[in-house]
């Protein structure tokens, strides 16, 4: 016997105010967020693109090579947050395309690897030109690179308002996401409904806001390095400080990216991390139900979205359903397969 529970998805109606389990079986796994994430990154875009224009068109203007060159590496910014953009947009758009098994969810993850990858490539080139420049040190015009790196590091802290996620209602817990619940779980032993907050209460870590964050970061870590550096190098003539300071930024930034290379990379491969305490609450909800699990499978689906795989077996099993219906209580859990065979038959 196998059934699954599909919980309505935030932005989906569910048939009944109260109903937790339906016919009506929805893959949308996308984070709570997804459209508010969606317009944020777009507005970065805005931001961004506006002020790569005004730098390339200003140092053409004005026969400023550091204004355009800055202009430029506005645009690489641009094109790297797009990722970001063009991922919340198909995971939208496709959220109800049934070809996409187990949703669009991950969409985020993919885009956050991609991204990650581009920021180390930006780390390593970052190193080397400031290797380059210590071996080989150029002349600086002071006051107008002072002045790029400052308006740069507004424009950077603008796009980081835009981006910073204010929601705090996940914990941390060594570099995996869980929300708290409560394990006192009711028994609905005689109803096939739970009192489930149809508004959603899937948050989760949005990985691909975060690798736009991250890209936002690393820009203004840049320009304030960049700024102490040039105050620093014009006051005591240290032009070795700002390739030093160059190779510094790189080091941070490259971790930076590794993190988040490890991070959603571990999520696109299905890993479950020791920190992940939701295969623990189904052994234990199980365990009270007197049913063995033979196999269990845990993974995530998308911002919020875990699915599950149990095959049970039990003297006296119930149907499927009863299962469901008790870990039903996790609230992460929106995709629930479950298998039940009497030990007889096994």
């Amino acid at each position: 016997m196998s059934t699954a529970i599909p919980h309505d998805h935030p932005h989906t109606a569910s048939p009944h105010p109260h109903s937790r389990l339906s016919n009506r079986h929805s893959h949308v796994f996308l984070g709570q967020n997804h459209q508010r994430n969606e317009r944020r990154t777009w507005a970065v875009i805005a931001v961004t693109t506006v002020m790569m224009v005004i730098e390339i068109v200003a140092g053409h203007l004005f026969g400023s090579m550091a204004l355009t060159a800055d202009g430029w590496h506005m645009a690489t910014h641009a094109g790297a947050i797009l990722v970001s953009a063009l991922a919340y947009s198909l995971a939208r758009r496709n959220a109800s395309n049934h070809r996409f098994t187990f949703g669009t969810g991950k969409f985020g993850d993919l885009a956050a690897f991609a991204s990650a990858m581009f920021l180390g490539l930006v780390a390593v080139i970052i190193a080397w030109e400031s290797a380059w420049r210590m071996l080989e040190p150029v002349p600086i015009n002071f006051s107008e690179a002072i002045l790029i790196a400052s308006v740069g590091l507004v424009v950077n802290l603008v796009c980081a308002v835009l981006l910073h996620d204010g929601d705090h209602h996940v914990h941390h817990h060594g570099g995996h996401h869980h929300k708290h619940h409560d394990h006192k779980h009711h028994d609905h032993t005689h109803h096939d409904h739970a009192h489930h907050d149809p508004a959603g209460s899937h948050g989760g870590v949005d990985r691909n806001l975060r690798a736009a964050y991250v890209h936002v970061l690393a820009d203004a870590l840049t320009s304030v390095l960049a700024i102490v550096a040039l105050v620093l190098a014009s006051f005591y003539g240290w032009l070795w400080l700002d390739p030093l300071i160059g190779i510094v930024g790189a080091v941070v930034i490259g971790s930076w990216a590794y993190g988040l290379i490890r991070d959603s990379g571990l999520v696109l491969l299905d890993f479950v991390p020791a920190s992940e305490d939701l295969p623990d609450e189904i052994r234990t909800i199980l365990a009270k139900e007197k049913a063995d699990i033979v196999d269990l499978h845990v993974w995530q689906l998308g911002p919020g979205h875990h699915g599950a795989i149990v095959s049970l077996v039990a003297g006296e099993p119930h149907s499927p359903a009863y299962y469901r219906e008790k870990l039903s209580a996790i609230h992460d859990l929106s995709h629930v397969t479950v298998e039940v065979e009497a030990k007889g038959a096994v």
